[in-house]
């Protein structure tokens, strides 16, 4: 009659042991590097383009490379677009765009604190789906660990998933198509692990580029 309780009580122990490791921030473990990642790009969006824009920007009707990706967003209803003729010599003059942020635009805008008037349109953040190695590490403060994992792109809106979007920015079809490989420095901190660099992403065409 004896051997349940003690059962019991061993079941409880074990139970609190897995529990305080979980709770663990410090811990070398897979959960703690997942959740160090997540919150890093919580705040450290996938964007369109590599450093923060201010609009109203002018562009050249005849190169399509300056105009595509605008256009892309034009259709997509962020920007608006007018036509005018600016004077390159006394007897010349050249058809540019004007684009400038839409009322739908503007909600979708993501503003730099730094720069006031400076933005950028983000498509998502990173959500880790697997860690797929780290190099050995302990959990003191201040010891560092390398990462490598895949991700997904979680809350992507409509307007990334549009066809004409992604054609004038491919990085944000190489982002949703499937999971994609990344690299992070964590370093143990008295709150836990934190990401202290990441691995550049990669530069898309028409300027487009995802920040880190």
């Amino acid at each position: 009659m004896q051997i349940r309780p003690a059962i019991r009580t061993a079941a409880l122990c074990g139970a609190a042991i897995l529990l305080a490791s979980g709770c663990n921030k410090k811990a070398d473990n897979t959960i703690n590097f997942t959740s160090a990642i997540n919150t890093y790009y919580s705040a450290h969006p996938a964007c369109l383009w590599s450093d923060p824009i201010k609009f109203p920007v002018q562009a050249d009707t005849s190169n399509a490379t300056k105009t595509s990706g605008y256009d892309a967003l034009v259709d997509q209803g962020l920007l608006v677009r007018t036509t005018a003729e600016k004077k390159v010599l006394i007897i010349a003059s050249k058809q540019v765009n004007n684009y400038d942020l839409s009322d739908k635009g503007r909600s979708a805008w993501t503003a730099d604190v730094n720069q006031p008037g400076y933005g950028n349109f983000c498509y998502g953040h990173r959500k880790v789906s697997t860690i797929d190695g780290s190099t050995a590490t302990t959990d003191a403060v201040g010891a560092t660990t390398q990462i490598d994992y895949h991700y997904t792109l979680s809350d992507t809106p409509d307007w990334a998933k549009a066809a004409e979007t992604q054609t004038a920015y491919p990085q944000i079809q190489t982002d949703l198509a499937a999971p994609q490989s990344g690299h992070a420095t964590l370093t143990n901190t008295s709150n836990g692990w934190q990401v202290s660099s990441a691995r550049p992403s990669t530069t898309s065409s028409n300027d487009g580029k995802i920040v880190e």
